[in-house]
C-alpha cells in the first residue's frame, strides 16, 4: 500500500532523515521503533508532507504522492495521529469528532457509531469539552477523530507516550482492533515490547537510517534488539 523510497529529510543543515527505504503492505500493522532523535517521527510528517522531503518518493496505493499538499495526501485516504494528540480542547468530544472528518460531504452517522463503538467513553463524554478528558481518553479522541476521515493507512506518533500501564494495554488492543476491521497500521512507538508484540513487521532506525529489519516476533526475539529496546 505505500512505499517508501531513498527518502532525505533535512533540518537546515541537518540530514534528520537518512535516505531511508521500507514498505507497508495492505491490512498490515508495520512498527518503526528507535531511540528519540532517530527520524521516525519525521518520517511520517514527511509522508504527509507536513516536513518536504529533500528528496526520494513516497508511493501510496501506487500513486507518487511525494510532496503533495497535506490535504490532497488526506483525501487519498492517509491520516496520521501526531505525537502529543494535538485534540482541541476548547471543543466537546462530537465536535472534535466532527473535525475529523472536515473534507466529507456525505452523512457521518455510521462513522460516529463506529467510533463510539470502539471508544465507549467517547459516547459517554460526547458533549465534554476535549481539555477536561484525561490523557487516555485525550488518546482515544485523537485516534477516533483520525478515524473520521475513513483512512485507508492510518499513521499513529507515539500512540501510548505518557499513559499508564492499563490505559497503554487498552489503546494496543484497540489498535488491534481497528485493524481487524480492514484499516492498515503504520505505528511510531517507544514501548517497543509492545509494539513488536503488535506488528507484523517492524523496523529498527537508529540516526536516520533503518539498521533493521524483520517480522515483529524475530525482532523481538533478537539480541541486539532486546538489549538496545526492551532493557534485556
Amino acid at each position: 500500500m505505500l512505499k517508501v523510497q531513498d527518502l532525505k529529510v533535512n533540518y537546515g543543515g541537518i540530514e534528520a532523515v537518512k535516505g531511508i527505504s521500507f514498505e507497508v503492505p495492505e491490512k498490515s500493522i508495520v512498527t518503526l521503533i528507535g531511540a528519540n532523535g532517530a527520524g521516525k517521527s519525521t518520517t511520517l510528517r514527511s509522508i504527509v508532507s507536513l516536513e518536504k522531503p529533500a528528496s526520494g518518493s513516497v508511493t501510496f496505493c501506487g500513486e507518487n504522492i511525494t510532496g503533495l499538499d497535506t490535504d490532497v495526501i488526506v483525501s487519498k485516504g492517509i491520516t496520521l495521529v501526531p505525537e502529543g494528540r494535538k485534540i482541541f480542547p476548547d471543543l466537546t468530544v462530537l465536535e472534535n469528532l466532527k473535525i475529523g472528518a472536515y473534507m466529507r460531504k456525505d452523512d457521518l452517522t455510521d462513522d460516529l457509531n463506529w467510533v463510539y463503538d470502539l471508544f465507549p467513553r467517547l459516547k459517554e463524554r460526547s458533549w465534554q469539552a476535549g481539555g477536561t478528558l484525561s490523557g487516555g481518553e485525550q488518546q482515544m479522541l485523537a485516534v477516533a477523530r483520525a478515524l473520521m476521515s475513513r483512512p485507508k493507512l492510518l499513521m499513529m506518533d507515539e500512540p501510548s507516550l505518557g499513559l499508564a500501564p492499563l490505559i497503554v494495554q487498552e489503546i494496543f488492543h484497540i489498535i488491534r482492533e481497528i485493524h481487524n476491521q480492514g484499516v492498515t497500521i503504520l505505528l511510531i512507538e517507544q514501548n517497543a515490547n509492545m509494539a513488536l508484540r503488535t506488528a507484523d513487521i517492524g523496523y529498527v532506525m537508529e540516526t536516520g537510517r533503518i539498521t533493521m529489519t524483520g517480522s515483529g516476533s524475530d525482532l523481538l526475539a533478537d539480541e541486539k534488539v532486546r538489549a538496545a529496546y526492551l532493557g534485556k
